[in-house]
Parts: C-alpha cells; sequence; structure tokens
C-alpha cells in the first residue's frame, strides 16, 4: 500500500490597498501589469515549485490582520505587500509577528528611492525577508525563497 501524496504547502500571497488599480494608476512607478496578472504568475510560480497560493488582495487594514490570523492555521509562509500599510500599521506588524513562519515583504518599487516615509517599514522588522523594486518579479522571487524556507518539494 503506499502512502498518500502530501498536499502541497499553502501560501497566502497578501495584497494591501489600492494595489487592485495596479495597471490603472501610476505606471511609472507600478508598471503596466495589474493584480490580476500577477495573481497569474503567483500561481504559475507556485505550481513549478510545489505550492498553492491563496491569492487576496484588500483595501482594509483589519481584513488583511484577519487573513494574517488565520495563516496561522491555514498557510506555510505569507508574501504579502502592504503597500501603504507598510509605512503606518503596527497592527499589521503585531500580527505577523505571531505569525512563526516565514514571511516575505514584497514591494514593486524601489521604497527606499521614494519618499522619506515610503523608507520606513514596520512590516521588516518582522519579515523573514523583504524584496523591494522587482517589479511584479518580487513576487515570484519571494515564493522561490519561501519555497526554499518551507522546503516545498521543488523549491529545494
Amino acid at each position: 500500500m503506499s502512502a498518500e501524496p502530501r498536499p502541497s504547502p499553502v501560501v497566502f500571497v497578501l495584497n494591501g490597498p489600492n494595489l487592485n488599480l495596479l495597471g490603472k494608476r501610476q505606471q511609472e512607478i507600478y508598471g503596466s501589469e495589474t493584480l490580476a496578472d500577477i495573481e497569474r504568475l503567483c500561481h504559475d510560480t507556485a505550481s513549478r515549485l510545489g505550492l498553492r497560493v491563496d491569492f487576496r488582495q484588500s483595501n482594509a487594514e483589519h481584513v488583511l490582520i484577519d487573513w494574517i490570523h488565520a495563516a496561522r492555521e491555514e498557510a506555510a509562509g505569507i508574501v504579502i505587500n502592504p503597500a501603504a500599510y507598510t509605512h503606518t500599521s503596527v497592527a499589521i506588524m503585531d500580527a505577523l509577528a505571531a505569525y512563526s513562519r516565514p514571511i516575505l515583504e514584497v514591494h514593486i518599487s524601489n521604497i527606499h528611492k521614494r519618499e522619506p516615509f515610503r523608507q520606513h517599514s514596520y512590516v521588516s522588522a518582522v519579515a523573514s525577508a523583504v524584496i523591494s523594486g522587482c517589479g511584479s518579479q518580487g513576487y515570484a522571487l519571494a515564493l522561490t525563497r519561501i519555497a526554499h524556507l518551507i522546503e516545498a518539494p521543488a523549491g529545494r
């Protein structure tokens, strides 16, 4: 009798405020790709790495926090682009601090080349790693790193 294959680990990919407007706003900063394009990239990358992705976006801080809490029971890792909450949300930082698995912080633009207030991240204090300024490719890089950290089948 052979053992049933283990299900692929799930990674939550969480996106903060205004990322639903990607491709429609400030293309000189964020590019022309939409959030749907990034979601496809994440699913394709995850599949190659032996992962599954639960991709979500909200403009509401409390919703993101609820998802982080849910990840404690459901996800092997979190990739998060907190968007503007990066610079303002101690509450998101605290929720992530209570998550004991890998957290990868992603920013499409290089926040260190932007306005001074955007150069500080509360999330970075609790993230396993930060990927900034790589455009949508940053999500694929984050999933690759998560796969390595959680030792997903194809990420080894």
